[in-house]
């Protein structure tokens, strides 16, 4: 990989952990706000329907989920730019093969080749991802 494709992968990876940040920043406030009562727009502590109140509640169990999700993959995006100081982005943590080019401008944050990504799936028991 020419030094030039690696600078392209820093300022992707640098771009995509800038917009995650934001994310994550928006995503925690939407989760850990307060549903019900005055904090929905009532005046009183009492919500005034359950099912607003469930709804609130879904709501930010989704918010969660995607705060989890975007958190994780910000660490990957974090280690991929570790890999890049130290001189081992682009290759496979588990075969030491050379990654597709392809699969590097689908995922620029992978640490596997698809082969390796593929028998790790298949390795893992269904409903376990």
């Amino acid at each position: 990989m020419t030094k030039t494709e690696i600078q392209g992968y820093q300022q992707r990876l640098f771009n995509l952990g800038k917009r995650l940040k934001g994310d994550v920043s928006d995503l925690s406030h939407e989760a850990l706000r307060k549903t019900g009562g005055a904090a929905s727009g009532n005046l009183s502590n009492t919500p005034m329907h359950l099912a607003d109140l469930g709804s609130d509640n879904y709501e930010q169990e989704v918010a969660l989920s995607l705060l989890e999700n975007r958190e994780q993959t910000l660490e990957e995006v974090a280690a991929a730019l570790a890999r890049i100081e130290q001189g081992t982005f682009g290759r496979c943590e588990e075969c030491g093969r050379e990654i597709s080019k392809e699969r590097l401008q689908a995922i620029p944050f992978t640490r596997l080749c698809i082969r390796c990504a593929r028998e790790e799936e298949a390795e893992v028991p269904p409903g376990k991802l």
